[in-house]
């Protein structure tokens, strides 16, 4: 069985001790790809450092999350659009995103007026750049989806990633057509109704796999440290979800990562 694990933060010091372990057990688990978003300035370079150690298995993508928006988020935004190709060029240094960008409410809004103009900033850059989007998304689907309408046309994909909603919120994210959800460690969870949501309103070929590693590690591994081989464990959960085998939920959402981030593997 292979998978890919399309958002790990692999970069993290949790990883410091033991990081090249973390990446064979994942290789013996069957992951063909790693995917490590960033959520600011440092983060994206030691992403881009590390991807360089791994070239084709670790990909990059670059991004300002919602939670580190402050008030000097238009400097932060104008150095790390440095780091992205420019519109004339083909992507360089290997990113394959603009992630992990959106909006976070949940614990203050604050930045409520800085997290739109940062999101819908770097909507604009996946325009320009034809790099799809991952978005973190929590308390704010309202203000996202408005923003992401006005782009939808010209929108080249991306994720939804950590979706833990509902049948609607489901069906007002998959109207993006070149957008997926991201399915992770919560599936797994005892009170998650996700396997039921996901088969009553998902097609298969609109989710992706991720861990968020080092967070929100599945069922039986919870409470631990989440690293990417542990992603057979929600395989098996969404095999059981939708009726058919590990291997051909692998699979699908092998080619569902392939096919939104442009990869080949």
């Amino acid at each position: 069985m292979h998978y890919i694990d399309t958002h790990c933060h692999l970069d993290g010091e949790e990883f410091d001790a033991d990081r090249s372990e973390v990446i064979s057990r994942a290789r013996e688990a069957g992951a063909q790809a790693i995917f490590l978003p960033a959520i600011d300035l440092p983060s994206s370079r030691r992403i881009l450092t590390l991807c360089q150690q791994y070239p084709h298995y670790l990909y990059p993508m670059i991004g300002l999350h919602p939670e580190e928006v402050r008030p000097d988020y238009k400097e932060v935004l104008a150095e790390l659009r440095q780091l992205l190709p420019q519109p004339q060029e083909e992507a360089g240094r290997g990113i394959i995103a603009i992630g992990e960008v959106g909006l976070d409410f949940y614990w203050s809004r604050e930045y409520e007026q800085q997290q739109l103009e940062a999101f819908e900033m770097q909507v604009r850059w996946s325009v320009e750049t034809r790099l799809p989007l991952m978005i973190h998304c929590r308390k704010a689907q309202n203000e996202m989806v408005h923003i992401l309408k006005r782009y939808a046309r010209e929108l080249p994909g991306g994720v939804f990633h950590c979706f833990t909603g509902n049948e609607k919120e489901a069906a007002e994210l998959l109207q993006f057509d070149r957008f997926v959800l991201g399915i992770g460690g919560v599936l797994t969870f005892k009170k998650s109704h996700l396997p039921q949501v996901l088969p009553s309103t998902v097609p298969l070929d609109r989710i992706v796999l991720e861990t968020d590693a080092p967070y929100m590690a599945p069922v039986p591994m919870r409470g631990q440290r989440n690293e990417s081989s542990y992603i057979v464990h929600i395989i098996d959960c969404l095999a059981a979800s939708y009726g058919v085998t590990a291997e051909e939920i692998g699979r699908i959402t092998t080619a569902n990562a392939n096919r939104v981030f442009g990869l080949s593997k």
